[in-house]
């Protein structure tokens, strides 16, 4: 499992205004938890961007430096959630879990696919990945960076399980064993879909084409139809 280390600050002051002067100087507010103690801090917005480009932030242990804490301060964390201004992408907070390197924590885990073109993609079949990542317990030692599957025996039709998923001695995927990972869907002919465009939902009636009618203009005779007998 990849490491890295970041350096802290504790905040000694809070709300929407420092807040935002923080993020002005490139910063940006966080929060490190740790067995029901919370403790307020900042770290550079630019490494914490870094650290989420790598693709698996969530599962990636930190060394934790924080200047000016009163206790220990080296910490052993993991980023748990982080929040962005919807619009432009700014990083705008953070949370951070500290973690005991002797205790089991859940993470989740990025899947990968790796080996050959899988048999039923030569076919003609389509590769489709339903789930992307998996969740797990271990030991923080043991988290891995990812994990690879192999798709390449699948025929067209077949699926691949986290049942089919092979883990390191002390590692418990917590993930339904039934899931599907990914599958080789047989591609859609263009008659097939054609039918599927045109066919009516079973139950739906046909409506008939209104005909809307101009309003006579002024002046204008009205045309009456008689009555069936």
């Amino acid at each position: 499992m990849e490491k890295i280390s970041l350096n802290a600050n504790i905040r000694k002051e809070g709300g929407k205004g420092y807040a935002r002067s923080l993020r002005r100087s490139g910063r940006i507010p966080a929060i490190l938890y740790s067995k029901g103690k919370s403790t307020p801090i900042s770290l550079d917005s630019g490494k914490i961007r870094k650290l989420i480009m790598l693709g698996h932030a969530e599962s990636t242990l930190i060394d934790l430096k924080i200047e000016g804490a009163t206790e220990k301060a080296d910490r052993i964390a993991i980023l748990r959630e982080y929040q962005r201004e919807p619009l432009t992408g700014e990083l705008l907070h953070a949370d951070f879990f500290e973690v005991s390197m002797d205790e089991k924590i859940k993470v989740t885990v990025p899947i990968e696919l790796a080996g050959e073109t899988p048999a039923g993609v030569k076919e003609g079949g389509i590769l489709q990945f339903i789930l992307r990542e998996v969740e797990m317990e271990c030991l923080p030692s043991l988290i891995p960076d990812n994990i690879v599957v192999d798709a390449s025996r699948l025929n067209m039709g077949e699926n691949l399980h986290i049942r089919d998923i092979n883990v390191a001695e002390g590692i418990r995927l917590l993930t339904d064993a039934e899931q599907v990972i990914l599958t080789i869907a047989s591609p859609v002919s263009q008659e097939k879909l054609d039918q599927l465009l045109t066919t009516p939902t079973p139950g739906e009636a046909v409506k008939e084409p209104e005909v809307i009618k101009k309003p006579p203009k002024e002046g204008e005779k009205v045309e009456e139809k008689e009555g069936k007998a």
